[in-house]
C-alpha cells in the first residue's frame, strides 16, 4: 500500500494486471507418439478403463495407457479408418474406407484376433475422395454413419462395388478412362454420388444386419456425433454448394443441400441433378443450424462431442464441441431453439492457446480429459494427439446466447464491467447458395448495437434497432467486453445463424 502511493505521488501508473490467456486456466500435452508409426489421427475413443483407443492414417489401432505414457498395438492393415466407436463387449468398431469393422480380442490380451464385417452395405468406386465417417450410436443402440461424395479430381476404377446409376452426364466408360478424365470431369459434376449411398446419412441396426438410407444433400462431412439432448449433428466443409461450412442438425428424410446423392432417394424422380436449379434446390433443403465462416472461425469442421460435466467451468457443461482442420482452435456450439427449430451462436474455444491445426478427432477422457488427434494428409495440418486438461479455475466467457424479436441476450459467467459495454459490435450477412465452390458474403451490414447490462452484470441485451433478418448470419463482436475483475473473454465472437426469427 505504501509502495503504491509513493508510485502515485512520483506521477507515475500503475500498470494493471494482465488479463487471463487460455493457459492461465488449461494444460495443453503433447502426448508421445507411438514408435514406428505414422502419427496421423483417424479416430479417437475414450475406454472405459480409462485409456485411450487412437486409429492412425496407416491403419493400426493403438491403445494409450495415460498412467505409465505407454502405447500397445490392438489392429493393423487397417484402410484410413475415419471413426471408431467401443461396444459393451469390449470390441471395437472402426469405420474402414470400405467397411464398418469389428474388432475382437477374444482371448483379452490386447490385441484382436477377429477382424469382423459389420457392415459394408454401400457402393464404392474406387474414388480417392469417397470417405466414410462415423459410426456414433443413439439412446436406443441404433448406430448412425456418413458417407462423402466422389470428386471429380480422378476418375474411377474399372471395377466398382453396388450399382452404378445412369443418371448423369457422364456414362461408366468415360468416367473409369483416366486418359481422357480432364474433359469427361466436367461432366460428372464437382462431387458426384455415382453408387449407393455416397453422400447420405445412413441408419443401422444394433447388430449391423438391417440399414436405412436416412437423410441425403452431404458433400464432405468429416463430422458426425450427437449432442446431449439426442440430436444427430453432422458438420461439412465448403466447396460446391457449400458457400461455407455448415453445421446441420439431422431429421429422417432430410435434404441437405448437395445434390448429388438425390438420385438416390427412393421417389426420385429420374432428374440429373445438376440440371435442377439452384431456387428449386434451395426450397427442398434443410437449412443449417450454424456456419463457420471461411478463414474467420472454420475452414474444415470435424468432429462434434459432447463436453461432459466437470471436464470444464460449469457453464460448458452438455455443450457440444466441434474439432476444426485449419485453424488453430475448436468451436462452441451454443443452442437456441425458437419455434421449436434448433439454431446456434458458434462460438472458438482455445483460440490464441498453443492448440495449433490438423484438429481432426476428440474425445474425452475418464478425468474429463479432452484428446485431441490431430491429421494432415495432403492439406494443412498437423501429427499426434494434445492432451487438454482444465486446472479448475474459472474464468470469464460467454455462457449462452439467445435470440429476441429485436436482436440477442447473451450470459456471462461473470458479471460484465459496465464501462465496457460501449465496444460491443454486430454484423450480418448472408450466403449464396449455388454450385460455384464456396461463397462471398452477401449484404455484409454493420448493425446499430445498443447494449443493455442487467443489474447483476451476467446479461447483456443487445438491441439491434429492428427485427432479425432470417437466413443471415449474425456477428457479436464481444472483444472489447471486460469482467468486473478486469479479464477479457476467453471465445469473446459469436456467430449466430438466423433461420427463424423470434
Amino acid at each position: 500500500m505504501i509502495l503504491t502511493r509513493l508510485i502515485a505521488l512520483a506521477g507515475l501508473s500503475v500498470a494493471p494486471a494482465l488479463a487471463d490467456t487460455w493457459t492461465d486456466h488449461f494444460t495443453l500435452e503433447a502426448l508421445p507418439n507411438p514408435a514406428g508409426i505414422d502419427p496421423q489421427v483417424g479416430a479417437l475413443a475414450a475406454l472405459p478403463d480409462g485409456k485411450l483407443a487412437a486409429a492412425f492414417h496407416r491403419g493400426e489401432v493403438m491403445i494409450y495407457d495415460p498412467a505409465g505414457k505407454s502405447w500397445s498395438l490392438f489392429a493393423s492393415g487397417l484402410q484410413e479408418p475415419l471413426g471408431m466407436l467401443p461396444q459393451a463387449d469390449g470390441s471395437l468398431l472402426v469405420m474402414q474406407r470400405a467397411e464398418l469393422t469389428r474388432l475382437v480380442d477374444a482371448d483379452k490380451d490386447g490385441k484382436a484376433e477377429r477382424y469382423e464385417t459389420f457392415f459394408d452395405g454401400f457402393g464404392m468406386t474406387g474414388n480417392y475422395h469417397e470417405f466414410a465417417y462415423g459410426p456414433v450410436r443413439d439412446k436406443d443402440g441404433s448406430l448412425f454413419i456418413v458417407l462423402g461424395a466422389a470428386s471429380n479430381g480422378a476418375p474411377i476404377r474399372p471395377e466398382v462395388r453396388g450399382e452404378f446409376s445412369k443418371i448423369g452426364q457422364a456414362d461408366f466408360n468415360q468416367m473409369k478412362d483416366g486418359k481422357n478424365w480432364k474433359e469427361n470431369s466436367k461432366l460428372a459434376g464437382r462431387m458426384y454420388s455415382r453408387v449407393p449411398y455416397r453422400g447420405w446419412v445412413i441408419k443401422l441396426s444394433a447388430d449391423g444386419r438391417t440399414s436405412e438410407p436416412w437423410a441425403s444433400g452431404f458433400r464432405s462431412p468429416n463430422g458426425i456425433g450427437f449432442d446431449a439432448r439426442g440430436r444427430l449433428l453432422v458438420t461439412d466443409n465448403q466447396g460446391d454448394w457449400r458457400p461455407t461450412s455448415p453445421l446441420y442438425e439431422i431429421k429422417k428424410d432430410g435434404f441437405y443441400g448437395h445434390p448429388a446423392s438425390l438420385i438416390w432417394r427412393k421417389d426420385w424422380d429420374g432428374r440429373d441433378p445438376m440440371k435442377i436449379s439452384a431456387d428449386e434446390l434451395d426450397r427442398m433443403q434443410t437449412p443449417a443450424v450454424g456456419y463457420m465462416p471461411q478463414g474467420e472461425l472454420a475452414n474444415s469442421p470435424t468432429e462434434p462431442v459432447i463436453i461432459p460435466d466437470g471436464a470444464f467451468p460449469k457453464e460448458f457443461d452438455r455443450q457440444t464441441l466441434i474439432g476444426e482442420m485449419n485453424q488453430p482452435w475448436l468451436v462452441r456450439v451454443l443452442d437456441d431453439e425458437v419455434s421449436g427449430q434448433l439454431q446456434t451462436a458458434l462460438v472458438p474455444f482455445l483460440d490464441g492457446s498453443p492448440l495449433g491445426i490438423g484438429n481432426n478427432r476428440l474425445a474425452f477422457g475418464k478425468d474429463g480429459s479432452l484428446y485431441v488427434g490431430k491429421t494432415a494428409l495432403s492439406w494443412a495440418g498437423s501429427f499426434g494427439i494434445t492432451r487438454v486438461k482444465w486446472n479448475g479455475k474459472p474464468f470469464f466467457s460467454i455462457a449462452g446466447v439467445k435470440a429476441t424479436q429485436s436482436g440477442f441476450t447473451v450470459t456471462f459467467s461473470e458479471p460484465v464491467d459496465p464501462s465496457t459495454t460501449g465496444g460491443v459490435s454486430a454484423k450480418r450477412h448472408t450466403y449464396k447458395y449455388h454450385a460455384n465452390y464456396g461463397s462471398p458474403k452477401i449484404d455484409e451490414t454493420k448493425l446499430p448495437a445498443k447494449a443493455t447490462l442487467s443489474g447483476d452484470g451476467r446479461t447483456l441485451t443487445l438491441d439491434l434497432d429492428g427485427p432479425l433478418k432470417e437466413k443471415y448470419l449474425h456477428l457479436l463482436d464481444l472483444s472489447a467486453l471486460r469482467s468486473k475483475s478486469g479479464n477479457s473473454l476467453l471465445g469473446a465472437k459469436a456467430w449466430y445463424q438466423v433461420n427463424k426469427a423470434p
